[in-house]
């Protein structure tokens, strides 16, 4: 019955995270200023982390768990870099 109930669920919440995602694409594409950009697409990395791990449980598979982690390390490195970027001018060390 909680089975069902989370299969139910996950047909409700699998078509908002692609709407989602969507959106941010057109406001990656579209984005009037640099940050603009950046904040979509840090959006859509950290969505479809977690749209990774929602799939794992759907399809009971550990290794999508790893993608996910993986996947959202990488935004955040990404982020680190481009506020460093954008505070200072340089990217590195």
């Amino acid at each position: 019955m909680l089975e069902d109930a989370f299969m139910t669920l996950m047909k409700l919440v699998i078509p908002l995270y692609l709407l989602a995602i969507v959106i941010y694409a057109v406001r990656a594409f579209r984005g009037p200023t640099v940050p603009d950009i950046i904040l979509a697409v840090d959006c859509i990395s950290f969505d479809l982390a977690a749209f990774m791990a929602i799939l794992a449980i759907y399809f009971k598979s550990v290794f999508l768990i790893g993608g996910a982690i993986t996947l959202a390390l990488w935004a955040y490195l990404l982020d680190i870099y481009v506020a460093k970027h954008l505070a200072r001018g340089e990217v590195g060390a």
